[in-house]
């Protein structure tokens, strides 16, 4: 078992999430606090090169999301407890263990979408957004669609039933993860052995975890955007997405999905792959920077 890595520089601690679920944070920096979310199947740890950039103007938060890395992993048998709602409460909570009562939120993959409904569950809190290459919840079923939905297969698998979907992918662990890192970092040269062997090893312990959180977004998720999208819930704060150009491959308008979704919004292409924030940390350290200079509402 790879022995878990930490950001260096920063101090570690155990926090109280929402139901007293204790969350792996690395604090950093001094100044405005900006919360750093991580995506799958990877931990806090995807975070080290951006974090290091961003220390000198912020206050650096970074965890591991409930379910993920060095975090509590409580039974998944409630949706809630894996339902981005929850996850944000933690984050929110989290901040305000440290003495924050606002901050900056920038999440990769699932930790984005933890930030999107911290955003519209905490307008307040959340000063501003960023996300790094997802949709929301709402738009990534709908989009979708025919042959187009194989690049999202692991998605339907983790939606089943609890059972079957945990014990399929615990009977090839190592190798189910370590598909993705390779077909998301085809080059292969994002991360060192370690660094793979680490994301690898802490996803093969948090399985059920894992695709507990996969299964809400499939359940309670889609039916807290739904309910938003119903009521015409807008992300207030200013809002940037950096995402890879999937919407020309797969036929839909990227932007104008997030900007149903968030008025104030700046959105950019790259041509960095998925795993961005380690294949090229100065550019999502400067998305962040230009993000956080931005006015701190839309109105």
């Amino acid at each position: 078992m790879t022995s878990h890595l930490t950001i260096v520089g920063f101090d570690y601690r155990t926090l109280p999430g929402a139901d007293g679920v204790g969350l792996n944070v690395a604090v950093g920096g001094e100044g405005p606090a900006v919360v750093l979310l991580h995506g799958f199947p990877q931990t806090h740890y995807m975070w080290r090169h951006v974090a290091g950039r961003l220390r000198d103007e912020h206050t650096v938060i970074v965890a591991d999301l409930r379910g993920y890395g060095d975090s509590d992993k409580p039974s998944g048998t409630d949706p809630d407890t894996y339902s981005k709602r929850t996850m944000a409460n933690d984050i929110v909570q989290v901040a305000a263990a440290l003495g924050f009562d606002h901050f900056g939120l920038v999440g990769h993959d699932r930790g984005a979408l933890v930030g999107v409904r911290a955003g519209l569950d905490h307008p307040a809190v959340v000063d501003y957004l960023g996300i790094l290459d997802v949709l929301p919840t709402l738009d990534t079923w709908a989009v979708l669609q025919g042959v187009n939905a194989k690049v999202a297969w692991h998605l339907y698998l983790m939606a089943q039933p609890a059972g079957l979907p945990e014990k399929m992918i615990a009977a090839v662990a190592p190798e189910f993860f370590g598909s993705f890192l390779d077909a998301w970092d085809p080059a292969g040269t994002t991360f060192t052995q370690q660094e793979r062997d680490h994301y690898i090893d802490s996803s093969v312990a948090a399985v059920d975890s894992i695709v507990a959180d996969y299964r809400a977004t499939a359940s309670v998720d889609l039916e807290l955007d739904l309910q938003d999208r119903e009521r015409d819930a807008k992300l207030t704060m200013p809002v940037g997405v950096i995402s890879q150009d999937w919407g020309s491959r797969l036929g839909f308008d990227a932007a104008a999905l997030w900007k149903a979704w968030a008025p104030d919004l700046e959105f950019r292409a790259t041509t960095s792959g998925h795993f961005m924030a380690e294949e090229n940390p100065d550019e999502i350290a400067a998305f962040v920077a230009a993000l956080a200079a931005r006015p701190s509402r839309a109105g």
